[in-house]
């Protein structure tokens, strides 16, 4: 059976350990992590079965298979140290691995080890990866989020946008991936994954909307190239534990477990 071991225990990283505790993934947890001690004790005491906590070294060292869902900034280290020390690895934080995508890429070849990114909360990545067999000459991701849910976004602060007195919908950031990622590390995973599967942070379009009239967090993708056209729409409820993620997201990442585990893999 894999064994998989899970760094960062936050809200996506709590219910993936919670998937592979009550047997949703045909795979066996030995070892979780966090910096925060407490909540990785927490979650340590409210699973069924018994998981150590491990330093991160030594949760690689004990898994076939690494979970990464700490943040963007631990990110491209704890990739680095999975894939150097011969270990597939899972990234939630895929806007730290978009940041050093050449480097981590050419390393997981090396190695002959895998990343895995889950399609997150958006819909469509599949579409979007048979059409980069051909051509795609445009993708665009709206994204549009209630505005508490933004607020403490790097490019907001900045800014110095307050999206509190906003009655309608509004447009804060337009631009491309490579720019709206880092502003917006929190919220925006998605484009990073858009991007990984299709054109690239330089060429992938992202606008962002405060939308006050809202309580979801929507990811709209349009693409064109020689395949047709695509549009494809989530509406995602917020995780009630952390409005700025989507509940999308941990369920992504435990079907792509699934699927890695799996006998059958259905889709691109």
């Amino acid at each position: 059976m894999l064994k998989i071991g899970v760094v960062g225990t936050g809200t996506i990283g709590a219910e993936i350990c919670r998937a592979m505790d009550q047997g949703l993934v045909q795979a066996r947890l030995v070892g979780i992590y966090d910096v925060d001690s407490q909540k990785a004790e927490e979650l340590a005491r409210n699973l069924n079965h018994p998981v150590p906590i491990l330093a991160t070294d030594n949760l690689i060292e004990t898994s076939d298979l690494v979970v990464e869902a700490a943040s963007k900034a631990a990110a491209p280290a704890i990739i680095r140290s999975a894939l150097e020390r011969s270990r597939d690895i899972l990234v939630m934080s895929v806007g730290g691995l978009l940041e050093h995508a050449t480097e981590l890429i050419a390393l997981a070849e090396k190695q002959r080890k895998r990343l895995y990114v889950p399609s997150g909360a958006i819909a469509g990545l599949d579409a979007i990866k048979g059409a980069m067999v051909g051509r795609i000459f445009k993708v665009t991701l709206t994204t549009r989020k209630p505005p508490h849910s933004l607020e403490s976004a790097p490019y907001v602060v900045r800014a110095r946008m307050d999206l509190k007195p906003l009655k309608e919908p509004t447009v804060i950031f337009s631009g491309f991936a490579r720019e709206a990622v880092p502003g917006f590390p929190a919220n925006i995973n998605v484009a990073a994954a858009l991007s990984l599967a299709g054109l690239g942070a330089d060429k992938t379009e992202v606008r962002i909307i405060a939308d006050p009239t809202t309580d979801k967090n929507t990811h709209e993708i349009e693409a064109e190239g020689d395949f047709g056209k695509l549009f494809a729409r989530m509406e995602n409820v917020p995780s009630p534990t952390n409005p700025k993620t989507s509940h999308m997201a941990a369920l992504s990442a435990i079907a792509l477990l699934r699927r890695i585990t799996a006998p059958l893999v259905v889709g691109t």
